[in-house]
């Protein structure tokens, strides 16, 4: 056991997919017991009260979670042992409630208020079914008009058409706005500015179902309103919770680093750097590469040509010393405006969605998740 924060914790068993259900509360404290109903609906969950150990035969044994008040400690110390099991209490300077831990088998000791917080997310955690987080890409252009935006856009619509679970997010806020390049400017669905007030933990199922759908899958883009500013604690948030949804997350980065990028270029798990085959794209590509690569780990090149005498794609790798993704194709139909041929990546047999599909076989292999 460790403490952290005020509670003993370790990481929690695996869950399966889907949601699982409330955690089963044991205690006959009424102020605890509104404490804990009170957290459980922060967390979305919908749990079962008793006094003591549960009548019911596998009540005890198959709860996601078991939140034991510490005044019920010894009407459960004969329960059968299992996994995940909170013993909570309020007094902190009450050294018996870790031998009563050990007695119950308690995984955690947790004493509110302090830990407040860390219940709720591990309550969330085990009634949205936390599986395997998504793998999540940045793009970002290395200089203006590098096609970043087309290429993140491609890639989260080749991923849906392969059947993930897919989110695109729009982190450029003076972009224009990805769902005007998906063609869906006026659907239905909730924009980054109605999560600036987003605090702790944001509801991965909720998210999901609160933004527009777009060519199967979901898009958090910008409004057309006046506020280009989501805090950083608020960007966080959302891009936990995308990611807890599993399958896969496509961000569109700016190029330039606040505190917002910063949160985000911290969750993700693969960087890709779009680089036009011009030597003054490069010497800018040079400079967003050193600065996004003093938080991102893994970031890659993906070159566009067309290319002038003694460049190329390896080229331009080597003079950026990263690694290369590829050359990004032209799609002749994305050159003709309002020609209905819809999204980048929409043609399943078209250079950009080939690429798009490689690279995805590529990276899930790469994260073990093929």
């Amino acid at each position: 056991m460790e403490t952290v924060a005020g509670t003993v914790t370790h990481d929690p068993p695996p869950a399966a997919g889907g949601r699982q259900g409330g955690p089963l509360i044991v205690t006959e404290d009424t102020e605890l017991l509104d404490d804990l109903l009170r957290l459980c609906a922060a967390a979305g969950a919908t749990p079962e009260v008793h006094h003591g150990v549960p009548d019911r035969r596998g009540s005890w044994e198959s709860a996601p979670l078991v939140l034991v008040g510490d005044d019920a400690a010894r009407r459960v110390r004969g329960a059968a042992r299992r996994r995940g099991v909170v013993l909570v209490g309020r007094d902190q300077d009450d050294s018996g409630v870790w031998r009563r831990a050990v007695e119950i088998g308690a995984e955690h000791v947790l004493m509110l208020p302090d830990g407040e917080q860390w219940l709720v997310d591990r309550i969330a955690d085990v009634a949205e079914g936390v599986g395997r987080p998504a793998l999540t890409v940045g793009v970002i252009g290395g200089r203006g008009g590098a096609g970043a935006s087309t290429l993140a856009s491609a890639l989260a619509v080749t991923s849906a058409r392969e059947g993930l679970r897919t989110l695109l997010v729009d982190a450029d806020p003076l972009g224009g706005g990805l769902d005007v390049l998906l063609g869906g400017e006026t659907a239905d669905g909730l924009r980054w500015p109605a999560f600036a007030s987003s605090r702790g933990r944001v509801g991965g199922g909720a998210l999901e179902e609160s933004l527009p759908e777009l060519h199967s899958l979901r898009v958090l883009s910008w409004d057309r309103g006046d506020r280009i500013a989501v805090p950083p604690q608020a960007v966080r948030a959302v891009l936990a919770a995308a990611r807890r949804r599993g399958g896969t997350v496509v961000v569109d980065l700016p190029r330039r680093i606040d505190d917002g990028v910063a949160e985000v270029l911290t969750q993700l798990d693969v960087g890709v750097l779009v680089v036009p085959a011009e030597l003054r794209a490069v010497a800018a590509a040079g400079r967003v590469a050193s600065a996004v690569g003093m938080v991102l780990r893994d970031l890659r090149v993906a070159v566009r040509g067309p290319y002038p005498p003694g460049l190329d794609d390896r080229e331009v790798a080597r003079l950026l010393g990263l690694p290369l993704v590829g050359e990004v194709p032209v799609e002749p139909e994305l050159l003709r405006p309002d020609d209905g041929t819809g999204p980048p990546g929409a043609a399943p047999r078209g250079p950009l969605a080939r690429f798009c599909k490689e690279f995805w076989e590529r990276a899930l292999a790469e994260a073990g998740a093929a």
